[in-house]
């Protein structure tokens, strides 16, 4: 080690010596630090004291509580004391016990609750029949259960594991489960069930909770998880109307996939949250809110009682010290359009529940058609007559009116059009070739401009039409109305009418078409290719054999799609097309086809001015015939 190397190492050694002196504490320093010290010590203790003093003096009340269970068995009692004491703490009184069943009824609704959870266990709509003929059950035991998570420290206690003291009062048809814990504490919900109505009020009270939940705790657990029940012949059009909805507050309504498992997770508060099944719903509405919520749906396909598993966890606003820790109100009951209006009638846009958006009318182009329209002629022609057959008929031809000058026009200009197929022949023969494509068009449409004739006449009137067809398409299988309702050989207008039915398997027929054969939807598609037949007729389309096929393959394919749609909706378009074909016959004998002839070929000696549409359409004809050309002229000065 050389003489550089040595006197560094003595300079480093000097500089930390002399940084550790200067730098060492004071004896005020240290002793303000022990000080410091033995103050959080005391803290913690004294915390840790007290924590121990709680849960002493719970664990003493929950055994004070228990002492009568102890009879002529106390040693053998004192354990189980011993042990619910340890699982349950202050609520270690309510949490042994045995079930019973309180009923309530109203003249719609007859319910069930158990002590146990003090939930409601079983709903019976009295009004309404399942495809057995058994009343509607929408849920029974363990298909539904609900209820509310304490935290108190360690333990997580479950409302579902206690048992509930029932009082019954027949004053306002209600029932009060409570819970009775430690050091006087109270819990109790209070179920009140309204003559005539299908909600249910619910109640959440509570007293001296703050001596057994934290201070601190700000929201309170709530689950609710259901098997929701098939309730409908129709299986697989059933699970696709199937699904868990919930509403933002103030906002939208949105829901989980209706055909596979899915899951979601909101985080902004809630209003209500209903699971839906087609005709029949159970809805949770909060006064105030719901707060962040997860979601999680599960198709039970190979189930044969129940479609779909849905699930629930969610917060709601809760502190230990107020009385009140919140009110609901279940509803319980059928997925009436205009039910759920009532319940939003006068109340703010921002209050508004909107349930009815639950009902799938179809997209909010065509859901106005059914709600201010539909509903509304259907329900007038209820009051008329009880034959849902014959209201179906009679709604048929009011839109078959309603669209009559639509529908003739169409047929004026399908008559325009074929009494000029003779020219347009002649035009097509005199330009044969493909690179003449342009001076064809231009004759077609100078044929059409001296005729005063719009090809596009026949299609907008057509067009007008489909929004009430789409609607239609949305209202029939949604109608409640229809549901159980019979016609002729038809016994439930809302499911489908079959005529054959089996019970194998077969791959790419059961899961699209079902194993059976409907007979309105069989006749829906005989007139169909009947009005196919006799629209080709008219526009001379049967002479084009890729254009006949394609049109003659398409009612097979609406057979295929309707097979398992409800009956009322293929009667409505079994219906409609028979109309339209008697409505074409009458057209024929209404429009002599030579005086549309002659009148057409007296507009085109007349002077006429061009439309605005059809002068930018020729030029936009000349500018693309012009474009072709140069094209062509370069393609030959490229080949040269």
């Amino acid at each position: 080690m050389d003489k550089n190397t040595i006197i560094g190492f003595v300079l480093m050694i000097v500089v930390v010596l002399a940084f550790s002196w200067f730098t060492q504490p004071s004896h005020e320093d240290i002793e303000a630090q022990r000080q410091y010290n033995d103050s959080i010590a005391a803290v913690e203790a004294e915390q840790a004291l007290e924590a121990q003093l709680w849960q002493q003096q719970a664990d003493s009340a929950a055994n004070a509580a228990l002492a009568p269970l102890a009879g002529d068995s106390l040693q053998t009692d004192s354990i189980e004391r011993a042990r619910l004491v340890s699982a349950f703490g202050a609520f270690a009184p309510v949490a042994k016990g045995e079930e019973e069943i309180i009923k309530i009824e109203n003249d719609v609704l007859a319910l069930e609750f158990s002590t146990h959870g003090g939930y409601l266990r079983r709903a019976m709509l009295k009004d309404y029949k399942n495809y057995d003929s058994t009343n509607v059950v929408l849920f029974e035991g363990s298909d539904n259960i609900y209820g509310f998570l304490f935290k108190t420290g360690a333990r997580v206690i479950d409302t579902r594991t206690l048992y509930f003291n029932p009082t019954i009062s027949e004053a306002d048809n209600s029932v009060k489960m409570g819970l009775t814990l430690a050091d006087g504490a109270t819990w109790n919900i209070r179920y009140t069930l309204p003559e005539g109505s299908y909600r249910l009020q619910m109640e959440v009270e509570q007293k001296g909770m703050e001596r057994v939940i934290p201070a601190n705790a700000v929201t309170l657990d709530m689950y609710w998880d259901m098997k929701m029940r098939r309730q409908e012949k129709g299986r697989m059009f059933e699970e696709r109307n199937s699904a868990l909805y919930y509403k933002y507050t103030g906002d939208d309504v949105e829901n989980l996939s209706t055909t596979s498992n899915d899951d979601k997770y909101a985080t902004t508060n809630l209003k209500w949250i209903g699971y839906k099944d087609q005709f029949f719903s159970t809805v949770f509405i909060a006064d105030n809110n719901f707060n962040e919520a997860s979601f999680t749906s599960a198709v039970l396909e190979d189930d044969p009682i129940y479609l779909k598993e849905l699930n629930t966890e969610t917060l709601i606003d809760y502190d230990p010290s107020s009385t009140t820790v919140g009110n609901f109100s279940i509803f319980l009951g059928p997925n009436d359009y205009k039910l759920f209006r009532s319940y939003d009638k006068g109340a703010d846009k921002a209050d508004k529940l909107d349930l009815d958006r639950m009902i799938p009318l179809g997209w909010p182009l065509f859901r106005w058609i059914n709600t201010l329209i539909i509903i509304n002629v259907f329900d007038l022609l209820s009051q008329v007559t009880s034959n849902y057959g014959l209201i179906i008929l009679l709604l048929t031809i009011f839109i078959k009116l309603i669209l009559f000058p639509f529908t003739f026009k169409s047929y004026q200009s399908q008559a325009k059009m074929r009494v000029l197929q003779p020219q347009l022949k002649a035009i097509n023969e005199k330009y044969p070739d493909p690179a003449d494509a342009m001076k064809k068009q231009n004759a077609t449409m100078e044929l059409y401009s001296r005729a005063g004739v719009n090809p596009m006449g026949g299609c907008l009137p057509l067009l007008l039409q489909m929004p009430i067809l789409v609607a239609m398409f949305s209202f029939f299988p949604s109608s409640i109305e229809l549901r159980g309702e019979s016609f002729l050989w038809a016994k439930d207008l809302s499911s489908y009418d079959a005529i054959v039915e089996w019970d194998t398997y077969i791959p790419l027929i059961t899961p699209y078409f079902g194993n059976h054969i409907s007979l309105f939807c069989l006749l829906m598609t005989i007139t169909n290719i009947l009005y196919t037949k006799v629209t080709m007729s008219q526009t001379g389309q049967e002479s084009m054999p890729g254009m006949k096929i394609t049109m003659y393959l398409m009612p097979i394919m609406f057979m295929i799609f309707f097979n398992n749609y409800a009956a009322g909706l293929s009667y409505y378009y079994f219906l409609s097309l028979l109309i339209t074909i008697i409505q074409t016959y009458l057209f024929r004998k209404l429009i002599d086809e030579k005086k549309v002839l002659a009148q057409l070929e007296a507009n085109a000696k007349k002077p006429r001015k061009k439309s605005g549409f059809m002068a930018r359409l020729e030029e936009a004809q000349r500018q693309q015939e012009a474009a072709l050309r140069e094209q062509r002229r370069q393609n030959a000065k490229r080949r040269k």
